[in-house]
């Protein structure tokens, strides 16, 4: 199947199972875990830098507090100059001071006329002159950020308290927008990277597509070996399928050779006896000349079996199917020229299919053979081909078969009518040979009014 095909069929990341799958989810998984790492590293440095832009405009008003803060005529706390700028002029910003010492306190405008609640801080971070940041709560409930600084009294006088604060929404607007746009750059970021890994898993894996090529062509009776120019990762199983083809083309031509010698021993005898017993003439020699007939059938049969067998499987081989055909009906219109068939044969040039040779023979001259004993004139054969098979249909307008009977005609050696020659083993042998291959065949009726035999075989 093509990589566009299996794409549809398994989607963008392949079929359930496939190597490709696997490898798009644990990358889009790697992918997906370290974007979130960065977007939450991102973001924590992000906090951190406008945190200290928030706090540093609070220090340098708490600064600028303490450079101008002053004793009031009469005792008590005022400032030298107007510190109500904005954002610390607008009530209930966010953006309040205040100044406090024992029981007087100072506040921004924005605080209009209440008191910035001040947490109590722990000792260790309540250190004198230092700023020390805080998280509160303003007068009306609103999240706030604290500066606290704390600068000691002189003698008896209480120590000064100086709070600046900022609404929270101060940091959490610029970070949460800042990080809007970093996802989604980081997912456009993430996108490409997927569509890069996309790209390395298919053409990482584009040898094993091909290698799988290779051995449908194997199958298919275009190659004999894979070929050696391999990636080093598969190297080594090519070295080992081509070892495991080549040892199963010496057992087969062992095999046959054994065959031969035992089809040469067995045959041999059989013709001399069958010679014998038809120069005899009786009637009982001609019922044994029948019976050795039929033993060199079934001979023929069962050593073909085991050759096939031999090979572990079916033969690795091509047949052209058009040419085949064509040598056989030569054959058999000179066999049954007394009829005067019409035999025509309709199969694209170039069609094969992956069956020996002599299997191929066998079936359709048993098939093809049937069709032209029992028709009354006509004989046609065509041929197409599917995803994975090619159909073969041989159909005749002889006198057909009722279904009750084609289950039987199928049995080895079963015969509906005693008074035409042959042995019953045509049909049962071509199927066998079918299944053997990985096909079929089915009997039905034809358009011609006949028999219609159909075969599937690989492609």
């Amino acid at each position: 199947m093509s990589e566009s095909g299996a794409a549809a069929r398994g989607g963008l990341l392949g079929p359930p199972g496939s190597l490709q799958r696997r490898l798009l989810l644990a990358a889009g998984a790697v992918l997906g875990i370290a974007l979130l790492a960065a977007t939450l590293s991102v973001g924590f440095i992000l906090h951190r830098f406008v945190r200290g832009q928030v706090d540093g405009r609070l220090d340098d008003r708490i600064l600028a507090l303490v450079s101008d803060l002053r004793p009031a005529p009469g005792g008590g706390l005022s400032l030298g100059r107007e510190r109500d700028g904005p954002p610390f002029d607008r009530p209930r910003s966010g953006w309040y001071w205040q100044v406090s010492r024992g029981g007087d306190r100072l506040g921004s405008a924005s605080l209009a006329g209440q008191v910035l609640p001040v947490p109590d801080l722990p000792a260790r971070r309540a250190r004198a002159e230092a700023f020390v940041p805080a998280d509160g709560l303003g007068p009306w409930g609103e999240s706030l950020i604290l500066r606290v600084l704390t600068v000691p009294g002189t003698g008896e006088d209480p120590p000064t308290v100086l709070v600046a604060s900022a609404p929270a929404a101060a940091l959490r607007g610029p970070v949460l927008e800042a990080l809007r746009t970093l996802a989604l750059c980081l997912g456009v970021i993430g996108l490409f990277l997927f569509a890069g890994v996309l790209v390395q898993v298919r053409l990482g894996l584009r040898p094993l597509r091909g290698l799988r090529d290779q051995i449908a062509g194997i199958r298919a009776g275009t190659l004999d070996r894979l070929p050696d120019r391999q990636p080093a990762e598969v190297r080594p199983l090519v070295a080992e399928v081509n070892a495991l083809l080549d040892r199963n083309a010496a057992h087969l031509d062992h095999a046959r050779a054994h065959v031969a010698n035992l089809a040469h021993g067995l045959k041999t005898p059989l013709a001399t006896l069958s010679l014998a017993l038809a120069e005899a003439g009786s009637e009982r020699d001609r019922g044994l000349a029948r019976l050795v007939a039929g033993m060199d059938q079934r001979i023929r049969h069962h050593l073909r079996r085991a050759r096939a067998a031999a090979a572990g499987g079916p033969v690795r081989a091509r047949a052209d199917l058009a040419a085949h055909l064509a040598d056989l009906r030569l054959a058999l219109l000179r066999i049954h020229a007394d009829k005067a068939i019409a035999f025509a044969i309709d199969v694209p040039d170039g069609l094969g299919v992956a069956c020996d040779p002599q299997d191929l023979d066998e079936m359709l001259g048993n098939l093809v053979d049937n069709a032209c004993q029992w028709c009354r004139g006509r004989v046609r054969v065509a041929a197409r081909r599917t995803d994975t098979a090619v159909l073969v249909s041989i159909a005749d307008d002889g006198p057909g078969l009722p279904p009750p009977a084609r289950e039987t005609i199928l049995r080895r050696g079963a015969r509906l009518d005693e008074s035409q020659p042959g042995h019953g083993f045509g049909l049962p042998i071509a199927l066998e040979l079918a299944a053997f291959y990985g096909g079929s065949l089915t009997l039905g009726t034809s358009d011609l009014g006949g028999l219609a035999v159909e075969i599937a075989l690989p492609a």
